[in-house]
């Protein structure tokens, strides 16, 4: 657990900007499952990349909190992809917004590989701090350029 505090990975944009970014929300919890913890993220299906995410409720202000942290980070997009969720229309109505299931397959199915990972380390954990870091260091390694004859994203995060 002291490694993980100490962790210094960080997620960051490969790029300043992309064609086409899909939205969505993920929900994992930490101890029980009744403690549910809602991730909100934007992907680059093109690029496999997990350009920002949030960490709160699943609500319109945490979407609002991605977006900031999309312009904080100087990330620009033509088009943001997104399911039919009211706090997606909300706060992307001005942004080129595309909405629909066949819009966002590239996300769906990052989301079975983020609980595949998941699954495979163990990290539903007893600590928020720790759970937060513990997908920080996942999503790092998710983003990291894949050499060919590599491992898999799996068995690079895997104990």
């Amino acid at each position: 657990q002291a490694a993980l505090k100490r962790s210094p990975h960080q997620t960051s944009p490969q790029r300043t900007h992309y064609p086409t970014l899909q939205i969505d929300e993920f929900w994992t919890f930490v101890g029980k499952k009744r403690n549910k913890v809602w991730l909100i993220y934007a992907y680059d299906q093109a690029g496999g990349e997990i350009v920002a995410y949030e960490w709160g409720k699943r609500d319109l202000a945490t979407v609002m909190q991605l977006k900031q942290r999309l312009k904080a980070l100087g990330v620009t997009y033509d088009r943001i992809a997104t399911d039919n969720w009211a706090a997606f229309l909300k706060a992307f109505q001005d942004d080129g917004h595309q909405v629909g299931k066949r819009h966002t397959v590239g996300i769906e199915g990052n989301n079975c590989r983020i609980r595949r990972a998941v699954r495979k380390t163990c990290c539903f954990s007893k600590k928020m701090t720790y759970h937060l870091k513990a997908f920080a260091i996942g999503f790092f390694y998710m983003n990291r350029p894949k050499k060919s004859g590599g491992i898999t994203v799996c068995e690079r995060i895997s104990p």
